[in-house]
């Protein structure tokens, strides 16, 4: 604290001062004892005899306590400069600009808070231009998804509007595809919806402890139907040891109910969804697996970006709304989670961390 306070710039400051004082002394009575030896020179003589030693000694004491004062107080009026300098350059617009801190003083404090506070700036700047950038592509893909099956719905209307169908059978044919569109637009409605409320003021939780055993056991059931349907069947592996997190049930059911259907989806092939409840230190691991189609490599760093889909063609065809993954990783980290995703030619794996509870 000590070696703090005497290096601050009023320290240095009078240090130069004293300096300046001593150094102007010692040159001082070194030209005294100079002009002491060239006494007998006229011109010396002239000066002691009609001017006088001591206010020659004075001036030329004046004098040199200003050179030697600017000379030892250059450093840190340079420093300044470079402050300066550095504050007109990120005034410009050039926030990459960084001010060295060469002392620990204040000056350094000022150039090290000037650097913390341009990062910051060009952070929040960068995170506005994000944010608008996000804002554009959502209402991009928001459009799309929302015109196609809409165009398709008032185009099936139209034709029966018209009259432009044979009979009953192909009448009711239109009204059905233009009713599962209505359906798919409905789904991509309330997707929205939640993913909107979710990022923009929040759901309010209600959280509660959760056995996570009894609630994917419970879960999986439910999807007994659809499994079969599909042709597929669940295998459930779960620790015998009760596992329980606190969290928001209904929440977590939508965020459960996402990866199952997400796995029943693109898993058909593997003709198996295996879900593993498991403990890992302090965490409770929940994995579920297909064993589809690998997610294409260059797709895993956005599979949770809304309405990225690794497969377009067959999303739209199977009514994926592109939303699902990305309410499921908001919920899960709402919720005090953590989500990731693995995938090889092997298995695909959804694993969700959550932080148990005694």
């Amino acid at each position: 604290m000590r070696n703090k306070f005497i290096r601050t710039v009023r320290w240095k400051f009078i240090f130069v001062f004293i300096l300046s004082v001593a150094f102007s002394a010692i040159t001082v009575f070194l030209c005294y004892q100079l002009a002491l030896l060239l006494i007998h020179n006229s011109t010396v003589r002239w000066v002691v005899h009609n001017i006088g030693s001591i206010p020659v000694m004075v001036v030329c004491g004046g004098i040199l306590f200003l050179f030697f004062f600017f000379l030892l107080s250059q450093r840190i009026i340079r420093y300044l400069e470079e402050i300066t300098q550095g504050l007109q350059e990120i005034a410009k617009g050039n926030l990459s600009y960084e001010i060295v801190a060469k002392s620990s003083d204040e000056l350094g404090m000022v150039a090290e808070t000037i650097n913390t506070m341009t990062k910051q700036l060009k952070k929040s700047i960068e995170e506005e231009r994000l944010a608008e950038k996000t804002k554009n592509e959502l209402i991009t893909g928001v459009s799309h998804d929302l015109r196609t099956p809409l165009t398709s719905i008032l185009g099936y209307l139209e034709l029966i509007e018209n009259d432009r169908y044979k009979d009953e059978v192909e009448f009711r044919y239109y009204t059905n595809i233009a009713y599962d569109k209505a359906l798919r637009l409905k789904k991509l409605i309330d997707d929205l919806f939640e993913y909107t409320s979710i990022h923009d003021k929040g759901p309010q939780l209600e959280t509660q402890v959760i056995n996570l055993n009894g609630l994917l056991k419970q879960l999986a059931e439910e999807f007994n139907p659809l499994l079969t349907k599909a042709g597929m069947t669940y295998r459930m592996m779960a620790s015998s040891e009760k596992l329980s997190v606190q969290a928001d049930g209904n929440q977590l059911v939508r965020a459960f109910e996402n990866l199952i259907s997400n796995a029943i989806r693109y898993g058909r092939d593997g003709k198996y969804v295996d879900i593993r409840l498991s403990m890992d230190g302090e965490e409770a691991v929940v994995q579920i697996i297909n064993y589809g189609k690998p997610i294409p490599e260059k797709d895993l760093p956005r599979i949770f970006d809304r309405f990225y889909r690794a497969e377009k063609s067959r999303s739209s065809r199977s009514g994926g709304s592109g939303l699902g993954l990305a309410i499921t990783k908001s919920i899960v980290e709402m919720n005090g989670g953590k989500i990731t995703v693995e995938s090889s030619r092997a298995q695909t794996v959804f694993e969700t961390r959550f932080p148990l509870i005694s």
